[in-house]
Parts: structure tokens; C-alpha cells; sequence
């Protein structure tokens, strides 16, 4: 069994995160997206893993996620050179997948853990040719749709209709044996200009080939959304996050609940309200961090007050006294704010900005 992550596209719905960075880096509780796929596959078994990658954001994804021995993983990397759907993506990956089985991920997609490792037990215990993983959703014409029957049997799939047949959802998560390839050799570029996963698999329905449909009972959040960023950081805060203080924390600082400070980290006169998790050498001084915050390694934050946000990494945030909430700030920039400004504050702020609000 293989496994193939995509972690290539341009991020748009990210930007201006995105503009400089790949979207599948950017961090959920102080790892990067695309790693959580990679540790997914590891705990279910899947060691041999693909990662598509694209020309833009390739390089950087290859340096930070490495050749797989963090993770315990063997990682070959895999260049689709123009964004052509993603059963082109399986195509480009035919030479690394051979005649082997494996499942597809999408790496800007976060599944509750575990999840995996139940449906890739479900897919060989029985002999079949694909197994699509669905979610009920309130908006299904932004998404692949599925129309089932009774025994979880696909009938019939939909890339992004107009008039959905249900409210199932594919969620980026696929199985397939080998018979995906030959299906692909056969299917047309859609109105897109893409080659469609649903399109493949459409195929092999028509051909009444065994596709099945499994519903996905814990969470999952496509990441490439700043909101659906912040919703991702929530929930694995939420779930996962343990109590542990490496840095330094002083006598006038009150620490509540989980919470997470690295190594060499400094914590002056603040109060953190947990769950939080904030990263290695990072200097916090009169600051109150609310729930639901992620804070980057290499992170300044002096008299600031901050909410349900993710700050990357070597942010600086200096007298921003008005709450922060529902924000990402990115790499490297930098913020101040005159005091005594009213309202809370939300800001989407790519890597490497300068503001200054007076």
C-alpha cells in the first residue's frame, strides 16, 4: 500500500499567506497542515509516501517536510508542473505508484486522527476498486457530490453541480486499487480544464466496477480558508493539546488551564488562558492570551491581547492593547497600533508586512 499527498496548487483562497509560502506549510497548533496527512499515514501503516509537488512552492515544501525520517517514513517527491486536476496529479504519480494500491490526500485537509487507519482496514478486508469517503454538508454545490444507495454503493458523482443530488460531500480522502489508471487514460479534460478525479471514478461506476462509499463521522475541515484555518487550530487545540511549560514563566504571570510554552521561551507579567500552545524562543510581556491561540516559534509580543489567532513564525506584535480575534498573522511581520483604539481587531496579514495603525 501507497500513499499520495497533493501538496502542490497556488493557495489563493490563502492569500496574501500564500503568496509567499506554500498553503500546505502553513501551520495548525504549530505544525505544518501538510505534516498531519504525512502522520496519518505513518499510524495507519503507510510508510511509502508521494507528495505531489508544484514548481512554485516545490523547493520549500521538499526543505521543511524532508526525505520522511522525522515522521518515520520513506517520502519520494513527485512534480506536476501546472495545476491539471487531480487525477493528472495520479497520473504524473504513475512511475512512483506502480500496480500498488494506495490512497489519495489531499494535503491542505485535516481528518480527525485515527479516522484513517478504520477506513484503510475497511478498504482491504474486501476485494474493490475504489472507496470515497463523504460528509454531509450545508453547502454541497462547492464540492464533488455523491448519490448513493441503500448498501453504500456509488451511483453517481458530481464535480461542484449546480443542482446537487444530495448533500454528500467527497472529502479529500480516496482509495484505489490499480484499475484507477486505466480509468483515467479515459476520461476528457472537464470545462475546467482539468482532468476530474470524480470524472475517474465516474468511469469506473459506469463500468460497474466496485465503488464504495463510507461516511466520515469525525471531523474534517479543508484548510484553504483563513476561517476554516482558525477552525482547524480550534479543534486539534481542543482535542490533542497537553499541559507542558519548558520556558521560563515569572511570578507575576498567571498560567490557566493547557498550555503549551517551548524551550527558551519567556513569559513577563501575562496571563494565558488555555488551551494555547506557543513555541520556542518567543519573548511574551504584559500580554493576556486568550483560548484558542497558536503562537509560532521566535514570536515578540509585548502588551498585546490576542484571541482564537495563529501568529507564524518571527511575528512581532507590540501595543495592541484592543483584543486581536479570528486572526492569522504571517511570518515575519510586524504590528503595532496606537493605544486606545476601540473594538476588537481581526486582520488576515501575509508574511513580511510592516503596519502601523496610529
Amino acid at each position: 500500500m501507497k500513499a499520495l499527498i497533493l501538496s502542490g496548487g497556488k493557495g489563493t483562497r490563502l492569500r496574501p499567506l500564500t503568496y509567499t509560502g506554500a498553503k500546505q506549510l502553513v501551520p495548525v497548533a504549530n505544525k505544518p497542515i501538510l505534516w498531519y496527512g504525512i502522520e496519518e499515514m505513518v499510524t495507519a501503516g503507510i510508510t511509502d509516501i508521494g507528495i505531489i509537488i508544484s514548481p512554485e512552492t516545490g523547493a520549500e515544501v521538499q526543505a521543511k517536510t524532508g526525505n520522511g525520517e522525522r515522521f518515520g517514513a520513506n517520502i519520494t517527491y513527485i512534480l506536476q508542473d501546472k495545476p491539471a486536476g487531480l487525477a493528472h496529479a495520479v497520473q504524473v504519480a504513475r512511475p512512483f505508484l506502480g500496480d500498488s494500491p494506495f490512497v489519495m490526500y489531499l494535503g491542505d485537509n485535516v481528518i480527525q486522527q485515527g479516522d484513517l487507519s478504520y477506513f484503510l482496514k475497511k478498504f482491504t478486508q474486501q476485494p474493490q476498486d475504489a472507496l470515497i469517503l463523504l460528509r454531509p454538508v450545508a453547502n454541497p454545490s462547492a464540492f464533488g457530490v455523491a448519490k448513493v444507495d441503500d448498501t453504500g454503493r456509488v451511483l453517481q458523482l458530481i464535480e461542484k453541480p449546480k443542482i446537487p443530488p444530495s448533500n454528500l460531500a467527497l472529502v479529500g480522502v480516496y482509495f484505489f486499487s490499480h484499475i484507477i489508471h486505466e480509468a483515467i487514460a479515459n476520461i476528457e479534460p472537464s470545462t475546467r480544464g482539468e482532468l476530474e478525479i470524480t470524472d475517474a471514478i465516474q468511469c469506473l461506476i459506469d463500468r460497474k466496477k466496485q465503488v464504495i462509499a463510507c461516511q466520515l463521522e469525525g471531523w474534517w475541515l479543508d484548510t484553504g480558508k483563513k476561517d476554516d484555518l482558525l477552525e482547524a487550530n480550534r479543534l486539534i487545540l481542543d482535542t490533542y493539546l497537553t499541559k507542558s511549560i519548558l520556558g521560563m514563566v515569572d511570578s507575576e504571570s498567571q498560567i490557566i488551564g493547557r498550555v503549551q510554552i517551548g524551550e527558551r521561551s519567556t513569559v513577563i507579567n501575562c496571563t494565558i488562558r488555555g488551551p494555547v500552545v506557543i513555541g520556542n524562543d518567543c519573548h511574551l510581556e504584559n500580554c493576556f492570551i486568550g483560548p484558542y491561540s497558536s503562537i509560532a516559534d521566535n514570536v515578540i509580543l509585548i502588551d498585546t491581547d490576542l484571541e482564537h489567532s495563529v501568529v507564524l513564525e518571527k511575528a512581532k506584535i507590540v501595543g495592541i492593547h484592543q483584543r486581536i480575534i479570528d486572526s492569522v498573522i504571517g511570518q515575519r511581520a510586524q504590528l503595532t497600533i496606537a493605544p486606545r483604539r476601540p473594538k476588537a481587531l481581526r486582520f488576515m496579514i501575509g508574511d513580511d508586512c510592516q503596519i502601523e495603525l496610529t
